[in-house]
């Protein structure tokens, strides 16, 4: 989804949240967060390519009748209302409706599917019903973590450009430098989940892009120059993006059914507040000390406790991996 703030233009794009669901139906565990990550690379690549692009819209003259903001999302929804058609025709509930798959295929996923969920519910603490989901401190654990990568995921998104732009480039310019931090982005989000799903390991894999995060937050709000600005950007978009496959890898450990609908609902609903508080903060810290400062410092704070609630769930046994266990 585009934004357009000031002049500043970026892509932002919330398409994780349901990704940790179809990934439980879809990827076995070992390969659940590479998935993810490849779903979610959507993001920044649309980011990546469609900054750029916005801003040139952004320097076009009016056409039809209408001014750059309104054709910027004019266009920009034809994709997005095209494809979810293709979605409605392609995309099947589950593995055993792909008729799109090699009956052996299928076979095979359904079965390594069904093996893992009965070592979960061997290994005990699962929750498979939807009122149980609900109350799950677990769940409610990581909705806090979420809260924190999304308040960076849309300060990013909304914010972003006018911290570039400050510097006294064009919206065109801004796209474009705002791109970069992206490509890197999605390479370190495939690389982060594929070593994630290879060790079986998520807790660490999630702890540590959030502290990166967390500082790349902290430098950006002591940059004075555009070199910095954009190097500290860099550095939270690598931290986000890889966080986000690990940790929707984590839900599905003690999840299923319609546990795993309910439960992973109540993760993007609550989690997703962090996107409104994130930005606002921001934007009210900064009309209160004229400086994106103090904001900036507090979105790296929900980071922290983003990887510091991490640990802790992981050391109460909260997000134990049977990754192992099915393997062998």
């Amino acid at each position: 989804m585009s934004s357009v703030k000031g002049g500043g233009v970026t892509e932002s794009c919330n398409c994780t949240d349901t990704c940790g669901y179809f990934a439980s139906l879809w990827f076995p565990s070992r390969q659940r967060a590479l998935a993810a990550a490849w779903f979610m690379a959507a993001a920044p690549i649309s980011t990546a390519i469609g900054s750029p692009i916005s801003g040139a819209i952004m320097q076009l003259p009016p056409l039809f009748g209408l001014a750059d903001w309104q054709l910027l999302y004019v266009l920009e929804a034809v994709p997005a209302v095209l494809l979810g058609f293709v979605v409605l025709r392609r995309l099947t509930d589950s593995p055993s409706k792909a008729t799109w798959l090699a009956a052996a295929e299928r076979d095979w996923l359904i079965a390594k599917l069904a093996q893992e969920a009965a070592a979960r519910e061997a290994q005990g603490g699962h929750t498979s019903g939807a009122w149980k989901a609900l109350s799950d401190p677990r769940v409610l654990a990581l909705a806090l973590i979420y809260f924190g990568t999304s308040a960076g995921l849309y300060t990013l998104g909304l914010w972003a450009p006018l911290m570039i732009r400050q510097f006294g480039f064009s919206a065109f310019e801004t796209g474009l430098l705002n791109g970069i931090p992206s490509l890197v982005a999605v390479v370190a989000m495939v690389a982060w989940a594929r070593r994630s799903d290879r060790t079986g390991e998520r807790t660490w894999h999630v702890v540590i892009p959030c502290v990166l995060a967390c500082a790349g937050f902290i430098l950006a709000g002591q940059a004075s120059t555009a070199f910095t600005i954009v190097g500290a950007l860099l550095i939270v978009n690598v931290g986000i993006s890889a966080a986000k496959a690990p940790l929707w890898a984590m839900p599905s450990l003690f999840l299923s059914g319609a546990g795993a609908a309910a439960g992973i609902a109540t993760i993007n609903s609550l989690g997703n507040l962090g996107g409104f508080v994130g930005p606002a903060m921001i934007g009210w810290l900064k009309h209160e000390t004229g400086s994106y400062e103090a904001g900036l410092y507090f979105v790296a704070a929900t980071l922290a406790v983003s990887a510091i609630v991490t640990l802790l769930l992981s050391r109460k046994g909260g997000t134990r991996s049977v990754v192992a266990q099915v393997d062998h």
